[in-house]
């Protein structure tokens, strides 16, 4: 595992969400502000916003594809291609490496119910499960950059 990766895990393991800690550290080399970095992505956590949908380590990485490969130009067709294609091919890979992209798919409870966060708790999911989460998603990301 890359310092990276490693780096983006600790600053899960530190209290940020899934998003921030991979934001946080790829966004950074990309010329993010830490702090703009961690604001950016504070509303995306347990799936945006403990809703369940897309796990906040894949759309944390794919908020530092766009940074790396994104575009600026609307009219540039070329380029949102080549966008979309990398923000697809992370995903699939995703997707491979863990069954599914929704956190209430990948942590098997729904975080939007006091039941769901109880059981993520006192099963630890938070500490054995999204670790590897944001771990592959890091990893992933690698071979982007």
């Amino acid at each position: 595992m890359s310092d990276r990766a490693e780096r983006a895990v600790e600053g899960f393991r530190e209290g940020f969400n899934c998003a921030q800690a991979i934001l946080a550290i790829y966004g950074a080399e990309l010329g993010l502000d830490r702090e703009v970095a961690l604001k950016a992505a504070s509303a995306l956590g347990a799936g945006m916003g403990r809703r369940g949908e897309v796990c906040g380590a894949v759309t944390g990485a794919l908020l530092v594809l766009g940074l790396r490969h994104g575009f600026t130009d609307a009219r540039d067709r070329v380029a949102k291609g080549r966008t979309y294609d990398l923000a697809w091919d992370l995903s699939e890979r995703f997707l491979a490496a863990h069954g599914a992209l929704l956190c209430r798919d990948l942590l098997g409870c729904d975080l939007a119910t006091v039941e769901g966060m109880a059981m993520a708790r006192e099963r630890g999911y938070f500490r054995e499960r999204c670790p590897r989460f944001v771990r592959t998603a890091a990893e992933i990301l690698e071979t982007f950059l």
